[in-house]
């Protein structure tokens, strides 16, 4: 069963203001966190495959489309395991950085490797070693199920749960306010 978002009209209002709208236009690459964005957090043991997540495939093909229009995409975790590493090069994802909880090297080498400045960077993450990254983009959101110091730091916090719609929520607000389409109104 999964979690039930809370659809309030208030969080969708939020994306429409000039401020977010404005952040949201500028941005050219988005960069995720794994466990408790692209998933919802848990971790299963698999006998023979060792531990696994489930991934969303509204999420999946979410950022396909996002990378389709252009928009890069990245991901930063402290963790490393394969089912992360397969999943994310089956949806293409052209930067990679896994196992280093000090995620402001990751951020560094993918503005080394891109060229973009921060402020054309949006940035999800969920717990407190996302912080430093989140007070760098130009545009951070998180999920309803993140810490609160977290929630107290980023631009927008989606009405989708991570693992269930969170990342696709944040890549078609990309693409709507980019005028990017199609995209879900």
């Amino acid at each position: 069963m999964s979690p039930t978002p809370s659809h309030s009209s208030a969080a969708g209002k939020l994306l429409e203001t000039a401020d977010i709208q404005n952040r949201l236009k500028k941005i050219k690459l988005l960069i995720l966190d794994i466990d408790g964005i692209m998933t919802d957090g848990r971790v299963f043991w698999l006998e023979g495959h060792g531990w696994t997540r489930h991934f969303h495939v509204k999420d999946g093909y979410g950022l396909k489309v996002l990378m389709k229009t252009g928009i890069q995409v990245a991901v930063i975790s402290g963790g490393d395991s394969k089912d992360v590493r397969t999943r994310m090069e089956f949806l293409k994802i052209p930067y990679i950085f896994l196992g280093d909880e000090d995620k402001i090297k990751a951020l560094d080498k993918i503005i080394e490797a891109t060229k973009l400045p921060t402020e054309q960077m949006a940035f999800m993450g969920d717990d407190l070693y996302d912080i430093p990254v989140i007070e760098r983009v130009g545009f951070s959101a998180t999920v309803p199920e993140a810490v609160e110091p977290v929630k107290a730091r980023v631009s927008y916090i989606t009405e989708s749960s991570g693992g269930w719609g969170a990342v696709r929520e944040v890549a078609d607000a990309i693409r709507k306010a980019q005028g990017l389409g199609p995209y879900l109104t």
